[in-house]
């Protein structure tokens, strides 16, 4: 998986997004400002079909309405708007008709500026882009890809709002946890991923593994023009994959793996590796 899946294009020009406070608000009227936010927000360089491609299948998406512009349209935001979430859907459709026995997360996790109307018409661009490759609500145990390709689904869609009630094609948000490190320190990251994985629900959901880390409003500050890659991420990312390649895929082990820049080191392969250890364990048991 990927986090933030979709920031690899913010608009600089756009308003700053109603994620951020007020006081960042205020001073993105100075255009440089909005220069280094674009450093700090942009946590991918892939677009969603170059992600498919390199073998991202879980992906991380926040959302916002544009307020004051008319109409109901919905854009990716992380900080600055990114494209418009039906260009994104399109895409990442394109790619499912092109190969059909591939399934794709997508987890709809943060919502900002968003009335019930704004749902329901987010909820109905997602109806009829995907149309009869969305997979209804199950026992996630059922889910496996023999089952998604019988019924020929390809999209699991996770909604963390309400409304998902009314859709049997919307997971709610809590079959999708995915704590958060929130840290700039590597080793406590490693040690988060690894208390979370011990408390991870042994059945009913899948998991995430959020192995990323966050800037503070200080570290930012300190590398304001370095931006988020340069500070944090490339200097971390050998550890955090030697913590990947570590792992046992399963009940209680880990499930999906969320990283930045997931193109940087061989991360979905290193990932995509670990499921070899669940056909070795059937082999041994039969």
């Amino acid at each position: 998986g990927s986090h933030d899946s979709f920031s690899y294009w913010v608009d600089e020009k756009s308003p700053v997004g109603p994620d951020q406070a007020t006081a960042i608000k205020r001073l993105a009227r100075i255009s440089l400002v909005k220069k280094i936010m674009k450093k700090w927000s942009v946590t991918q360089n892939l677009t969603f079909k170059e992600q498919l491609e390199g073998g991202i299948r879980y992906f991380d998406l926040r959302v916002s309405s544009k307020p004051g512009e008319i109409g109901q349209e919905i854009y990716f935001i992380h900080g600055l708007f990114g494209i418009k979430v039906w260009d994104g859907l399109k895409e990442i459709n394109t790619f499912l008709e092109q190969h059909p026995k591939e399934v794709v997360f997508l987890d709809f996790n943060h919502f900002y500026a968003m009335d019930d109307s704004h749902h329901y018409f987010l909820i109905n661009r997602i109806r009829s882009v995907f149309g009869s490759k969305l997979c209804s609500v199950e026992c996630v145990e059922y889910v496996t890809l023999q089952y998604m390709w019988e019924k020929k689904h390809q999209v699991l869609i996770f909604y963390h709002y309400p409304l998902y009630q009314e859709y049997s094609f919307l997971w709610p948000g809590n079959k999708m946890p995915a704590p958060w490190a929130n840290t700039t320190n590597v080793h406590k990251l490693l040690q988060f991923l690894e208390t979370t994985l011990e408390e991870r629900s042994r059945y009913g959901t899948f998991h995430v593994s959020q192995a990323i880390l966050t800037p503070r409003v200080k570290t930012i500050a300190r590398h304001l023009i370095r931006g988020l890659k340069n500070t944090l991420v490339h200097r971390n990312l050998p550890m955090i994959l030697n913590w990947v390649k570590a792992q046992k895929p399963g009940v209680m082990g880990v499930n999906i793996i969320t990283s930045d820049f997931v193109e940087l080191v061989d991360f979905a392969a290193t990932v995509i590796a670990l499921n070899d250890l669940l056909l070795e364990e059937d082999e041994s048991a039969t």
